[in-house]
């Protein structure tokens, strides 16, 4: 699975990119084990995850297996985390919704698109009759198949290919599932895809995403606009019919006055991975609506995120502007976790190359602006905003966030 979550450790609790690591030798499997449960507990069905049988396999999957040595302290908490050729394995709880939305069933063939690590297939592995998962990058395909078979994921097969092109030697499929991202669904996936079956989809610009899930019906999809989100793009010839592209020379915030929600769900539109914000329609500082974070359990995600192209080389500093106010606002367990909003930086390969900060926002302060200029490091090819309490607790709220170029 290769979401765009790259943000390699930091999803829990804001900065968690300065956790200790946890020697591999003292991490015995009855270590494993329970940290699995609890990532269930705290992460999946804490966060809304119903189905017991998506929540038993989430227990029994080792995703510690598919994360790299130096990251196994890390896998089972809700993060994304680098696996190589700039590609993650996806946050458990996306893996969850994901499995969750197709709803599975025992005899059910699935296509994936985008091996990525091979945990999101060993998840449907013990769901489903068979998954067949396509890779387009051959060093990652090959690793996957290897883990798998490792790990005795028997009804799960693997292919190196552009997964544009599907699998249509083993069509029709019952669900197709896509971890990665096009502008538009891909034909081949609709041609192959068994009439009253499901495809599950993150659809949309380079960083502008959303979860589609279509059912096929008498030849036709019937369309469901789900949450926002965010995955790397699928490469190929997907890729190469990308019609709009981000320009890294103009980086901006979409919806950042948080005006938009064109569904009505009452979550703001494009802004991905929302935990525990509402949006507010009455009194807001400037326009109709402004953002409310509000958290009591200290370490729980409260937070909202958005990505963004920026070529450091061209764009040497932002200026950074926003409205404000919160209540009773405390930091948590750890110092680091506070009320604020964090740019992460990222490279050409998606390395985590530094990071910059408003705030933190502790105590209570009405209505303000607060604004700031920062530097951009000259690397910097990706930017992903996060806003919110960060694992604090307390009520924050915001409005009118712009981020502007500075020349």
């Amino acid at each position: 699975m290769r979401q765009l979550i790259f943000l390699t450790a930091y999803l829990v609790t804001g900065f968690s990119f300065f956790v200790t690591p946890t020697p591999v030798f003292s991490q015995s499997s009855a270590y494993f084990r329970n940290q699995r449960n609890d990532m269930v507990t705290r992460y999946i069905e804490g966060e809304g995850i119903k189905n017991p049988r998506v929540l038993s396999s989430m227990r029994q999957v080792p995703r510690h297996e598919f994360v790299s040595s130096n990251l196994k302290h890390l896998a089972y908490q809700d993060l994304a985390l680098p696996i190589g050729y700039k590609q993650t394995i996806s946050p458990p709880y996306v893996v969850a919704y994901m499995t969750e939305t197709i709803d599975p069933q025992p005899d059910d063939k699935v296509l994936e698109i985008g091996t990525g690590s091979g945990f999101q297939a060993a998840v449907l592995s013990a769901l489903v009759k068979d998954v067949y998962t396509i890779e387009i990058v051959e060093g990652l395909g090959k690793k996957a198949a290897v883990r798998l078979k490792k790990l005795d994921y028997d009804n799960v097969h693997t292919r190196i290919g552009d997964g544009y092109l599907g699998w249509p030697e083993e069509a029709p499929f019952d669900k197709i599932i896509v971890t990665c991202s096009p502008e538009k669904v891909p034909q081949p996936l609709i041609d192959q895809l068994k009439e009253g079956g499901m495809l599950l989809i993150p659809l949309g610009e380079r960083y502008q995403q959303v979860f589609h899930l279509f059912q096929k019906e008498k030849g036709e999809l019937k369309h469901k606009r789900l949450i926002p989100t965010l995955f790397v793009p699928m490469t190929g010839r997907s890729e190469e019919k990308r019609e709009v592209k981000p320009d890294p020379l103009k980086p901006e915030i979409v919806n950042g006055s948080f005006e938009i929600d064109a569904n009505n769900d009452q979550k703001v539109d494009n802004w991905h991975y929302q935990r525990r914000v509402s949006r507010m329609t009455s009194q807001a500082p400037q326009g109709a609506a402004y953002l409310q974070f509000e958290n009591e359990t200290p370490e729980r995600l409260s937070q909202i995120l958005q990505g963004m192209a920026i070529d450091g080389s061209h764009v040497n500093s932002l200026e950074i502007s926003l409205q404000l106010s919160y209540l009773n606002t405390v930091q948590g367990k750890q110092s680091y976790q506070k009320p604020g909003l964090i740019i992460h930086f990222y490279d050409s390969i998606r390395r985590n190359i530094g990071q910059a900060y408003l705030g933190p926002w502790l105590g209570s302060r009405g209505w303000h602006q607060e604004k700031k200029t920062i530097p951009i490091p000259p690397q910097t090819r990706e930017a992903v905003i996060q806003l919110g309490l960060n694992g604090g607790t307390g009520i924050l709220n915001v409005d009118a966030l712009k981020i502007e170029k500075v020349n």
